[in-house]
């Protein structure tokens, strides 16, 4: 039965004009200071305990029951924006050049904030309810950044929840699967230094434009040729720079790219697999070659007892007809894996409509908005109960 009854407590319409106000204020990774001060702002307000600084520009608000002990239920929400322009034209639209929000985090931080404020006015019930306002999820080190700071020690929640809007889903659906629902990250960074010179003399330079050509088409084989057809991976080089001018071979160039698995296993074969032939590169072309992995995130793998546990929460919310158990799990990546890592927890997504994530002319649906929040507030309460 759908839970629409839900008191929530909180005005709807002061949440999306907060929502707005970040969208139109967007803050990359670890510089979102505005955000964290609106964050807190709302928590102090709403007498909310909270700590600031966690991480960074973390910021984690606890409200504890008046029933007593009990479990310590965690809900995290990512605050930060991409770094790119956007295009689309609401009139909200981001005013700080260079940072836009993309992604929807806009509305994941307000969903939050709407059940840290209902929780706020009604705390009948035992043990406590943590709101971690993550910095940084887009560059995947944020959750870390958290995590060292001592976020799971200090705050020491029993199981964390996440949730990220879906375009791909219609709004008012949810999803949720046992078991990994997005892939890791690691983002491939290859440098090769050769021999620069005139471009008449080849033979007297050691070219790295060759071996970059060579390691382009070389490295398609990590997951065609050492991966198995079970696994799921993807090598793709997005980016490669080499010289300036047309007759001169320069000494330098350097690729990029993106791998991803599902599998912690096959993500150590891979790379392995990207390191051994970058060595054979550099050998058969004479040229240095170094390669280092860099911002990964493992993948986001939910607890099964805490996934169904969501979907039963969610059903109260969507409707049980509304509520997703099987689809294909997604290529992208979250640092909230991180935390599913050491506790237990799951993953969830709200699906919206619209374009999807990072494209120009996104914006969060703040439609859904509401659900969010519902959602946030009736999983806690039952898994405070459970």
């Amino acid at each position: 039965m759908v839970n629409n009854n839900l008191d929530l407590t909180v005005n709807i319409a002061e949440l999306v004009a907060l929502r707005r106000d970040l969208h139109a204020h967007p803050e990359i990774a670890f510089e979102e200071t505005r955000t964290s001060d609106r964050v807190a702002n709302c928590l102090q307000q709403w007498g909310v305990t909270h700590w600031r600084n966690i991480g960074g520009t973390g910021v984690v608000g606890v409200v504890e029951g008046e029933r007593g002990l009990g479990r310590t239920i965690a809900l995290r929400a990512d605050m930060d924006a991409l770094p790119m322009e956007e295009e689309g034209t609401p009139e909200y639209r981001s005013t700080h050049a260079g940072a836009f929000h993309g992604c929807g985090h806009d509305g994941h931080t307000a969903m939050l904030l709407g059940a840290a404020h209902w929780f706020s006015q009604n705390r009948d019930f035992a043990g406590k309810v943590v709101f971690l306002f993550q910095p940084a999820e887009e560059n995947g080190g944020g959750a870390l950044a958290m995590l060292e700071a001592g976020a799971e020690t200090q705050f020491d929640w029993d199981e964390i929840y996440g949730l990220h809007n879906a375009p791909h889903f219609a709004p008012g659906t949810f999803g949720v699967l046992d078991g990994a629902m997005l892939a890791s990250c690691d983002d491939v960074l290859i440098s090769i230094d050769g021999v620069g010179g005139h471009g008449s003399a080849p033979e007297l330079t050691r070219d790295p434009v060759i071996a970059a050509a060579q390691l382009v088409c070389a490295l398609q084989t990590v997951v065609s040729r050492t991966i198995s057809p079970s696994e799921m991976s993807v090598l793709s080089i997005g980016s490669m720079h080499a010289g300036s001018t047309p007759n001169v071979i320069p000494a330098h160039a350097t690729l990029a790219g993106t791998l991803r698995t599902f599998n912690e296993a096959v993500r150590a074969q891979a790379k392995r697999r990207v390191e051994a032939i970058c060595e054979g590169v550099a050998k058969t072309c004479e040229c240095a070659i170094s390669v280092r992995f860099a911002n990964g995130s493992p993948a986001t793998v939910n607890h099964p007892a805490q996934a169904e546990a969501a979907a039963k929460s969610a059903e109260k919310v969507f409707g049980k007809d509304n509520v997703l158990r099987s689809f294909p799990p997604m290529n992208g990546s979250e640092d909230f894996s991180e935390f599913l890592l050491r506790r237990p927890g799951a993953y969830v997504l709200l699906g919206q409509g619209g374009v999807f994530c990072h494209h120009p002319q996104y914006d969060f649906n703040d439609d859904v908005l509401p659900l969010g929040v519902r959602y946030f507030i009736t999983l806690a309460l039952d898994r405070l109960c459970a």
